[in-house]
């Protein structure tokens, strides 16, 4: 099958490798979709924690979605023709020697679990994550479902209720996201920061109350002028020590600066200066596969009842044939919203 692959030194390749093994608990999966994300970009950086530079060439990929094309002797909650969400190709030195793994769904194939197969507490984590997606649903954009429910645990995980008030500095499909299902969610002050007019508007059409554009408005104090106090809660859905130390000065006593994107360096330099006495600093940059598992009910519902259009997420796809292109352009802030890697159903 073919795979994309990055190297130390950033440099992604399709490269041809086997066919990925699966035992009896798992069923062979062919992908039908996987999702760009900015996790990619930090792994191309080789910024991403987990993955020194020693772990290099790595597969790529971790929003993937495919049909079940064969199933292992004990797999008894799948069956062929079952389309699911996180197929995943792992290292395995006897198949593919010294390749590494971040996760590899930009694979045409990929391997997932059964958790019925397990005996309890031996059931590895992402099987509970990885669910079937229903009939209904359109098989390419259902990567948008991945980030939907990480992002629907992460907001249940804050802790964020519908009196409370939130910065969310960010305009891509995470921050969109994190806006979308705060506003569903029913939270009354939502303050989106964008970096151009385009993408300001786009936070205003997903549920944000209000939204500055930070190359053109003084964001410290528009933000200030709405709460003297500060807010509850700042959102970092990029992953900067700039936003971090921005959100200092936003937050109100006892407020909350929550980090979303991942940082591109394991180490950052904080300035609490203008911080008031008491906040605190909270990081989830690997959300709990039972906890997605847990927040799909939810999801799928808002989806039935038109409250969610996973086109409205999605502004890019891309035929495999075309990956490097489309990491291109995404590496070069080309794509407005989601991108997507389409393979032959």
């Amino acid at each position: 099958m073919k795979t994309l692959l990055v190297n130390a030194d950033g440099q992604l390749e399709v490269s041809e490798i086997p066919v990925p093994k699966y035992t009896s608990k798992q069923a062979l999966v062919k992908t039908i979709s996987c999702g760009i994300c900015g996790t990619d970009a930090t792994i191309i950086q080789a910024g991403f924690k987990g993955f020194p530079r020693k772990s290099y060439p790595l597969m790529l990929g971790h929003e993937g979605v495919g049909r079940v094309v064969e199933v292992g002797s004990e797999v008894t909650s799948f069956k062929v023709g079952d389309i699911v969400l996180l197929p995943f190709n792992d290292a395995d030195e006897e198949l593919y020697g010294s390749l590494g793994s971040a996760w590899g769904a930009f694979s045409e194939y990929g391997v997932i679990h059964d958790k019925a197969a397990y005996q309890e507490g031996e059931v590895p984590e992402v099987a509970f994550a990885q669910q079937i997606v229903p009939e209904n649903i359109d098989p390419v954009d259902a990567v948008m479902l991945v980030t939907l429910r990480e992002v629907y645990s992460t907001i249940k995980y804050f802790g964020i209720h519908s009196e409370d008030s939130v910065v969310v500095f960010g305009s891509g499909p995470v921050a969109v996201t994190f806006i979308k299902i705060m506003s569903l969610m029913g939270v009354q002050s939502i303050i989106g920061i964008a970096r151009s007019e385009e993408k300001r508007r786009l936070l205003l059409e997903n549920g944000a109350t209000a939204a500055f554009n930070s190359r053109e408005a003084d964001v410290t104090n528009e933000i200030r002028m709405l709460y003297p106090d500060g807010v509850k809660y700042v959102l970092d859905a990029v992953g900067t020590v700039e936003i971090i130390n921005q959100a200092m000065e936003l937050i109100e006593d006892r407020g909350e600066i929550l980090c979303y994107g991942v940082p591109k360096y394991d180490q950052m330099q904080l300035d609490w200066s203008k911080a008031p006495y008491n906040w605190k600093l909270n990081f989830q940059q690997m959300p709990s596969k039972l906890e997605e598992s847990k927040a799909y009910g939810q999801i799928l519902d808002w989806i039935r009842a038109g409250k969610i259009n996973l086109k409205d997420f999605i502004s890019d796809y891309f035929e495999f044939e075309s990956v490097l292109d489309a990491f291109e352009k995404y590496m070069n802030h080309r794509i407005l919203k989601k991108a997507i890697i389409t393979y032959l159903k």
